[in-house]
């Protein structure tokens, strides 16, 4: 079940930000904050906080949105998740896609959890997050 709901994940991320991912795998690195334009601190763009706990500082391609990549910043500023915000309504048996990316290079492991909206993606929605970093380092952008 959890396979199936990533890879349907995996397919809506890719849907919706094919442009923003080619621009990520093709563009300047992202390894430390902040990133090159178009990312913009999500902090600017909708009324959250500069770093939120367990995602750390987040950026975004306001093209790219409402699904991201958004990228996750540790207190350091360096890159350490890759989070996709998929809404509930475009999760389709359908969607079929693979090869998420991840702008930092090889992924540790995989969160997904559900959300039932804040500012900048108010619907329900699913985060998957793709990790850089082993789970016991997470606590770099616990608090």
């Amino acid at each position: 079940m959890i396979r199936s709901l990533t890879t349907v994940a995996a397919a809506a991320a890719l849907v919706l930000s094919f442009a923003a991912v080619d621009a990520i795998a093709a563009g300047p690195s992202v390894s430390a904050a902040p990133p090159p334009a178009p990312y913009k601190a999500v902090s600017s763009l909708v009324k959250l906080p500069d770093f939120i706990p367990g995602l750390g500082q987040l950026f975004v391609d306001p093209a790219s949105l409402p699904a991201g990549p958004f990228l996750g910043y540790d207190h350091d500023g360096k890159l350490v998740s890759t989070t996709y915000m998929i809404p509930l309504s475009l999760m389709k048996p359908e969607l079929d896609l693979h090869d998420l990316q991840a702008p930092a290079g090889t992924v540790d492991h995989v969160d997904i959890m559900y959300n039932a909206g804040h500012p900048g993606v108010a619907e329900p929605h699913i985060h998957v997050v793709l990790w850089n970093i082993p789970a016991a380092q997470e606590s770099r952008v616990a608090k």
